[in-house]
């Protein structure tokens, strides 16, 4: 925090050196350039624009984008309007103005006409504010996502394009200082890097984490779309372990939230238990399990066996006797794939109890969990104090450490944190347990451990358009998933027809209005 406020100081004293003169001969006090805040609101009225400005150049990402606007605003506010005044205040990330306020004398243009002068100039505004609006709410109320991956497979699916809101749960402010608009980690075509840390550019600083306030709290089995805690991708193409990313620039997932803050869980034989009951999920999700299946013949038709048993994903022969693996099996699908002429017999794919998983969180030795057998392990709610031990500290250590930022350490058999004895520690934030619907292939917090709240970006709401890549044609579309709602008891209704309906409505007004007008 005192580093981004010294940055920010630092900015403010380099703004007044550069541009008191300016706001002298505007008709202001030199001294005014100076204060910080206050300054804002005077260069606004300087560059003759309103007030509310301010809360784009505060807004992470959006001052991105009108910052550089004000570059230009302020040098036209002195009679520079060429292509070349524009062009130098840009790339001279606005230290241009140290030439207007030292080696020229400039003429303050009073009540300047801020309308486009040119079409070309019309042109450029408009796309300015346009990508200012799409990237308010792309930042703050909702933001397009793509499935792609089979984990929570029924209830979404590979080629599901989705709307997530952020206004749920509160939109997150970006945390990321300097980021490209409406991309994620990677900007598309030159793949690089889409935002900038202290690599790159030492002053830079991480923004402290901010939550607006949200509509809701995270319900247990909603599904939730956040950034993957262990992300370790350079960017969509590279992966290095020991590269940093801030939290808003790691991978999105979407995964189910099968246990909340203050849930106790356990998995047994596949199935999750909260606080010791069996949780029950919602009808729209369908669980799926991996089955060894073994043929009476040597063969399955692998095109008649995805079609016809709803097999969603891979499967094939594990050994010389053609016993398969099927994966992605939900219970309608197996009672089905049972009756199968060629089946002689089938059975779940599960891991016995005990059998250790070096890949299963805690990836503790002392910890013979698996997949199909976990915990149980009490997910941690804010406020919240529990005892630290030699034996839960594999569990809990990654909370302490990485996510609330404490030093922990096991010193002969004490638990030494922030360097001082203390076997009790209270939560900053909640956490969650994400696991997908597809139990025999999905990576989720049974591989990772636990999601904080920081990391949580939205709550997916909305289908807009979902493709099937293996389909052909206008079979690639999935016409009855388009504009259906994600979450909800009963099967999902499609409202594309709605959609359609809306749109010619919409141009039926629009022309009589044209009519009238004209």
């Amino acid at each position: 925090m005192n580093d981004l406020l010294n940055l920010l100081l630092i900015i403010n004293f380099v703004h007044g050196i550069g541009t008191w003169k300016l706001y002298s001969l505007s008709g202001n006090k030199s001294w005014q350039s100076f204060i910080p805040v206050y300054n804002i609101f005077i260069l606004l009225k300087i560059i003759n624009r309103p007030w509310w400005w301010i809360f784009m150049i505060i807004l992470p990402v959006i001052n991105v984008i009108i910052i550089p606007v004000i570059w230009v605003e302020l040098s036209r506010s002195f009679k520079k309007n060429t292509y070349t005044d524009t062009f130098f205040s840009v790339i001279t990330l606005g230290t241009y103005n140290y030439y207007l306020n030292y080696f020229t004398k400039p003429e303050y243009v009073k009540s300047r006409d801020i309308n486009p002068k040119s079409s070309n100039g019309e042109w450029v505004s408009s796309i300015i504010f346009a990508v200012i609006a799409a990237t308010f709410v792309h930042t703050y109320f909702m933001q397009p996502y793509t499935i792609p991956t089979s984990s929570l497979e029924k209830s979404l699916l590979v080629g599901d394009f989705l709307f997530v809101s952020k206004f749920h749960y509160g939109a997150r402010v970006p945390m990321t200082t300097i980021a490209a608009p409406m991309v994620h980690d990677t900007i598309p075509i030159i793949k690089r890097k889409s935002y900038l840390n202290k690599e790159q550019l030492p002053i830079i600083t991480e923004l402290p984490y901010l939550r607006l306030p949200g509509l809701q709290k995270i319900k247990r089995n909603e599904i939730v779309c956040f950034n993957w805690p262990v992300d370790t991708f350079k960017n969509m193409y590279f992966t290095d372990k020991y590269y940093y990313k801030p939290i808003d620039k790691k991978t999105n997932y979407v995964k189910r939230a099968v246990g909340i803050a203050g849930d106790t869980l356990e998995v047994i034989n596949g199935y999750v238990y909260i606080n010791g009951e069996k949780n029950q999920l919602p009808e729209r999700a369908k669980l799926q399990f991996s089955y060894l299946v073994q043929p009476k013949k040597n063969k399955f038709n692998r095109k008649v066996m995805i079609n016809n048993y709803d097999i969603t994903d891979r499967f094939g022969p594990i050994n010389n006797n053609y016993t398969y693996k099927f994966m992605g099996i939900s219970d309608k699908s197996l009672d089905k794939l049972k009756n199968h002429t060629n089946v002689q017999w089938i059975k779940k794919d599960t891991t016995p109890k005990g059998i250790k998983d070096s890949s299963v969180f805690p990836h503790n030795k002392n910890y013979n969990w698996n997949n199909d057998f976990f915990g149980p392990v009490y997910i941690p709610k804010k406020d919240t104090t529990i005892e630290i031990t030699k034996e839960n500290y594999p569990i809990y250590r990654r909370i302490i450490e990485v996510y609330e930022q404490n030093s922990v350490k096991i010193v002969e058999n004490k638990i030494i944190i922030n360097d001082s004895e203390d076997n009790k520690y209270t939560f900053k934030q909640d956490y969650f347990w994400l696991m997908g619907d597809n139990r025999g292939n999905s990576q989720d917090s049974r591989s990772w451990g636990f999601v904080p709240f920081d990391h949580v970006v939205g709550k997916p709401v909305f289908k807009w358009l979902s493709i099937d890549y293996n389909a052909k044609g206008f079979n690639k579309i999935r016409w009855d998933r388009m504009f259906t709602t994600v979450h909800g008891e009963e099967a999902p209704t499609s409202y594309f027809l709605h959609f359609i309906g809306l749109i010619l409505l919409w141009n039926v007004i629009s022309y009589f209005r044209r009519n009238k007008q004209k």
